[in-house]
């Protein structure tokens, strides 16, 4: 969305943002599953002002998370004196996980929130708090069951923020996350039933860098087998076919290991993959 340089929350947002603070203030303290994004960034910042030291950030390190994710998650803390728990997590290591089945995301959030929940009570933290919103009910995401099951809560949706009012807020409280394009973990970037691995994850990871710095903000480079098929918005299609940068792009993916480079038609969406369902049994 286009956000106005001035732009001030309306009164319905700010009447959002104090019952947030209400909310999270009346939890007494609480550990924050925090992955740098745009919701747990705005989540965290919201549970620093309402439990100050009786809040802390909890961030996983993976191979499925980006270290320029985790560098991010963790720079943010530092600024703004926000306690940090790094949460070892290994997906590849979960029973089932890297044959990447249509629940995968929940055995890897069933696992990460247990871990999460370890933390928390060894840390003397009441709740677990986790930043999902009212416009993340429409995607399929079956780790929403396992944030259920283990009790874990969920503030913004609770509450009634949307993704736009987000960040809106998040642009008064001059997050720098208030723009950041949306990220998912990389193990959403392959096909259902396709293997998972640590080869494969680092490849996805370098492809993408590399696209972050050419300049594209919104990307996501799915593997089909050996194959690449690169997501932007298509406003940038012209980027991709710019003299010198195709060829680039093309010689450092397949240097990466990928045997063929695909740009896709349709352009970056939200949740590709999960078009694939219902060929997967």
């Amino acid at each position: 969305m286009n956000i106005e340089k001035d732009a001030a929350p309306s009164a319905r947002q700010t009447e959002l943002w104090n019952n947030l603070i209400s909310y999270l203030r009346d939890l007494g303290s609480a550990a924050v599953a925090f992955s740098g994004g745009v919701d747990s960034t705005f989540l965290l910042k919201a549970a620093h002002e309402a439990l100050g030291g009786r809040a802390a950030a909890v961030t996983a390190s993976s191979s499925s998370f980006p270290k320029r994710e985790f560098n991010e998650a963790r720079d943010f803390c530092g600024k703004e004196g926000i306690r940090l728990l790094v949460c070892e997590s290994d997906e590849l290591e979960i029973e089932g996980f890297a044959q990447n089945p249509k629940n995968r995301c929940y055995l890897c959030k069933k696992e990460l929130f247990g871990k999460i929940a370890q933390i928390a009570r060894e840390n003397d933290f009441s709740y677990i708090v986790e930043g999902s919103n009212l416009d993340d009910e429409g995607d399929y995401r079956p780790g929403m069951q396992a944030v259920k099951e283990l009790g874990v809560l969920s503030p913004l949706r609770v509450c009634g923020f949307t993704k736009d009012d987000i960040r809106v807020l998040s642009h008064f409280l001059g997050l720098p996350t208030w723009d950041k394009p949306s990220f998912a973990c990389l193990a959403s970037r392959f096909v259902y039933g396709e293997t998972i691995t640590r080869e494969k994850l680092a490849m996805v990871d370098r492809a993408e860098q590399l696209m972050l710095d050419l300049g594209f903000r919104q990307v996501r480079v799915r593997m089909h087998g050996m194959m690449a098929r690169i997501e932007v918005p298509p406003e940038e299609f012209a980027k991709v076919m710019e003299t010198g940068v195709r060829e680039m792009i093309c010689e450092q993916l397949r240097s990466f290991g990928f045997t063929y480079v695909t740009l896709d038609l349709m352009g970056y969406r939200t949740g590709s993959m999960n078009e694939t369902l219902q060929e997967v049994s």
